[in-house]
C-alpha cells in the first residue's frame, strides 16, 4: 500500500482526540508512530506519552473505533515504548491547538551533559492567554502528570504548560 493509500487512515486518526487534552489529536501529539499492513491486518503502532499514561486504554478503543469506521476489521494495535515518546514528535499544528486551549506548548531546551541524570528545572513559559513571558512555576505537576502549573504575572491567570521530554 502506498503512502497515498494510507492517507484516509491518517486522516481518520487525526480526528481521534487525546482523552486528557481535548483539542489535540493523538496524531498531532505524536502518539501514532506507524501504520502498516501485516498480512491481512492493519497494524497501528502507538507510543504513550509516558509508560503509565492512564489514557492509553481509551486511546486504543478510540483508534479501534476510528479504523472500523473505515471498514477495516482486521486490526492490531501495538504499543511501542522504545524509543520513548518525546515532545519533539508533537506537530506544530498540535502546539497551536494547545495554545488555543489555554495550555502552553513545551519549551524546547538544551540540557548540558553535566546536568544529565539530574532533574532539569522547568523553563519559563509564555502565557497562552496574554502572551506575557513574565510567568512563574507554581507546581511541577499540572492537571495531568505531563504538564506543570504556571501563573502569568501579567494577566494573573494560571495555566498548564506541557513539559518537555
Amino acid at each position: 500500500m502506498s503512502h497515498r493509500e494510507f492517507l484516509p487512515i491518517w486522516e481518520s486518526l487525526e480526528e481521534v482526540p487525546d482523552p486528557e487534552i481535548p483539542g489535540i489529536s493523538i496524531v498531532d501529539l505524536g502518539i501514532v508512530r506507524e501504520i502498516e499492513w501485516c498480512d491481512d491486518a492493519l497494524t497501528v503502532t502507538i507510543t504513550p506519552t509516558y509508560c503509565g499514561c492512564p489514557a492509553m486504554a481509551t486511546i486504543v478503543q478510540d483508534v479501534r473505533t476510528a479504523i472500523r469506521r473505515l471498514g477495516i476489521s482486521e486490526l492490531r494495535i501495538e504499543t511501542r515504548l522504545a524509543p520513548a515518546w518525546t515532545t519533539d514528535w508533537m506537530s506544530e499544528r498540535g502546539k497551536v491547538a494547545l495554545r488555543q486551549h489555554g495550555i502552553a506548548p513545551p519549551v524546547r531546551t538544551t540540557i548540558p551533559a553535566s546536568a544529565l541524570g539530574r532533574r532539569a528545572p522547568l523553563q519559563p513559559s509564555k502565557c497562552p492567554r496574554c502572551g506575557s513571558t513574565d510567568t512563574s512555576c507554581i507546581s511541577a505537576f499540572g492537571s495531568t502528570l505531563c504538564k506543570a502549573l504556571f501563573r502569568c504575572n501579567g494577566c494573573l491567570e494560571p495555566f498548564d504548560q506541557f513539559k518537555s521530554h
